[in-house]
């Protein structure tokens, strides 16, 4: 064991004011910078996530967090202990959901959570009590003596979920969660991290391509390139996009867009619609209605999402491909726990 981590030992496991803390990360392969000089903080109890295409250095980012990779610059905190001086502790303190299944399939759900609580020296009087909690929390207490080669995968994600708490820990990374999921497996899923979350205290670092999943976060890093181009909470990185938008088709669009400007709205004409920017858009539907002062023959609202909010950042749509799989990281975590 490092030294630093005997030290660590003596420390509150929730030391820190914050759960995570981040500052002037770097880490370098070669000519190619992974992650660029990234500073963040993440609260304890917060859901937080890295939202970016694949590629964009969230993994990398979560690698270093989780201990896996050195950084290259920079410094980081987990629950209180530094990620590189103080590994051992770190790993102690965190759970980690792989974005690839890592269960055994020729056990039971019981048989590998016992596994995993030998790996983490779990005292034996506490394994049972936290393996009927924690598959409970999951919802799959009725399935505790299954093999996992029957779980669906959706059954098999949550499970994982399940191992990565089972000791406890303060911070759960999850890695690309929800990749090969159906969105409806995916909504039960975030149900379970979210009950987690409020049972239990947990603080949830996420990365993830996924627009509706980063919805769930309570902020959000917008991660590009390696770099940070935003960070907020969902609703404030949409406010910087704009307003609302209503669009009218209407019988006589141009009679429309006159009456529309006499009435004081700023209004855009397109080909087969007008456009007028609102507070609220859904909201404003009747009286824009009133105003335009013809029949109209469908109202379309748009409100920013982050999808616009990636593209307002970026100067482009989020992308997938070219990035590693994580099968790297699952080898790398496999090492270090033996």
């Amino acid at each position: 064991m490092h030294t630093a981590d005997r030290t660590d030992e003596l420390l509150p496991a929730r030391a820190a004011t914050a759960a995570i803390e981040v500052l002037g990360l770097v880490k370098r392969f070669d000519e190619v910078t992974a992650v660029d000089d990234i500073s963040f903080d993440v609260r304890r109890g917060e859901v937080f996530a890295l939202l970016g295409p694949n590629g964009a250095g969230k993994s990398t980012a979560i690698r270093m967090l989780c201990t896996l990779t050195r950084p290259t610059a920079g410094t980081a905190r987990v629950a209180g202990c530094d990620i590189v001086a103080q590994p051992t502790a770190v790993r102690r303190r965190i759970g980690l959901v792989f974005q690839e299944q890592t269960l055994d399939q020729q056990l039971t759900a019981e048989e590998n959570l016992r596994f995993h609580a030998v790996l983490y020296r779990m005292a034996p009087d506490q394994v049972e009590e936290r393996i009927a909690r924690v598959l409970e929390l999951v919802g799959l207490s009725d399935r505790r003596r299954d093999l996992v080669s029957t779980f669906s995968g959706g059954m098999a994600r949550r499970l994982e979920i399940a191992r990565g708490m089972l000791h406890t820990p303060d911070v759960l990374f999850l890695d690309e969660p929800t990749v090969g999921l159906d969105p409806q497996t995916r909504a039960l899923m975030w149900e379970d991290v979210l009950r987690l979350r409020e049972d239990e205290g947990i603080t949830v670092l996420l990365t993830t391509h996924y627009m509706e999943e980063a919805e769930y976060a309570d902020r959000i890093a917008i991660i590009d390139q390696g770099k940070i181009v935003a960070l907020d909470t969902p609703a404030a990185l949409k406010a910087v996009v704009g307003a609302d938008t209503v669009s009218l088709h209407t019988v006589d669009d141009a009679a429309a867009a006159v009456a529309l400007a006499a009435a004081g709205r700023d209004v855009h004409r397109g080909t087969d619609a007008i456009t007028v920017p609102v507070t609220d858009g859904e909201a404003a539907v009747p009286r824009l209605i009133v105003e335009a002062g013809v029949p109209v023959r469908s109202v379309h609202v748009h409100r920013p999402t982050l999808d616009d909010v990636f593209l307002h950042f970026t100067g482009r749509e989020i992308r997938e491909g070219g990035a590693s799989g994580p099968s790297g990281m699952v080898r790398a975590w496999a090492s270090r726990r033996r």
